[in-house]
């Protein structure tokens, strides 16, 4: 029987706040997070605080979007994209098929040698448990400054007219996933899709007149699970429950 009732994140969606990382970058800005893509999931920024801007690669070009407090921009699986901190910047981040990001729906732009297979991609992006937290954020600044200079040399070669390079990376982001593509159904079948039958469930009830889903109806309220982790553009306050 198909539920009536999704009790999770509306849409099945994941939140995030933000921290855009400040050290500096290795093209001169003030900060910046590490440019990656998604494979199948979209991501929108809601940009509460600060100032900065997007940068943004796909097949069809280079483009930067300017972000202050109300912006709101999104993008597509595919879009190679990378957060430049001019000043404090702060973002609420939504992100499509909740789960999926975290479970690997995330390749960051690293030197084809470390993309030739999970095991030696894992080892390259790991931020270690262990250790002091000056380690962790020389980790996280060190991939990040790694996947800037092939996301820098990755624009210069389509500015130049040149397609292949891209087309290369997203090849290799493809193939680093694939060993996940069963988890991921699982996590879209028990989340997106789930959302959207029990959506249609209450359609076709209240269709026939039956507003039986309403006397079950309930309020959750989450904070975060983990505040200050370091992610891939910043510091993440995280909310596992949505």
């Amino acid at each position: 029987m198909v539920s009536d009732t999704y009790e999770g994140f509306p849409g099945a969606v994941a939140v995030s706040r933000l921290s855009v990382y400040d050290w500096p970058t290795v093209d001169g800005h003030p900060g910046g997070g590490t440019p990656h893509l998604h494979l199948a999931c979209t991501e929108g920024y809601v940009v509460t605080s600060g100032r900065g801007s997007v940068q943004t690669l796909t097949t069809s070009g280079y483009r930067e979007d300017p972000l202050a407090a109300g912006s709101v921009v999104w993008f597509t699986p595919g879009t190679i994209h990378r957060l430049v901190n001019e000043d404090a910047l702060r973002i609420t981040v939504v992100m499509q098929n909740g789960g999926l990001p975290e479970a690997g729906d995330a390749v960051l732009t690293l030197p084809p040698g470390l993309l030739t297979d999970p095991a030696t991609y894992a080892e390259a992006v790991r931020i270690p448990a262990g250790g002091t937290e000056e380690e962790r954020a020389e980790a996280a600044r060190r991939r990040r400054d790694l996947a800037t200079h092939r996301f820098l040399a990755l624009r210069e070669a389509g500015a130049q007219g040149d397609p292949a390079p891209l087309a290369a990376f997203q090849r290799a982001a493809a193939a680093l996933v694939r060993p996940q593509l069963d988890a991921w159904q699982e996590r879209l079948r028990n989340g997106a899709e789930a959302a959207t039958r029990a959506s249609g469930t209450q359609l076709a009830a209240l269709r026939e007149g039956n507003a039986e889903h309403l006397s079950r109806a309930r309020v959750t309220a989450s904070g975060p699970t983990a505040r200050g982790r370091f992610g891939m553009c910043g510091r993440l306050d995280v909310y596992t429950d949505a």
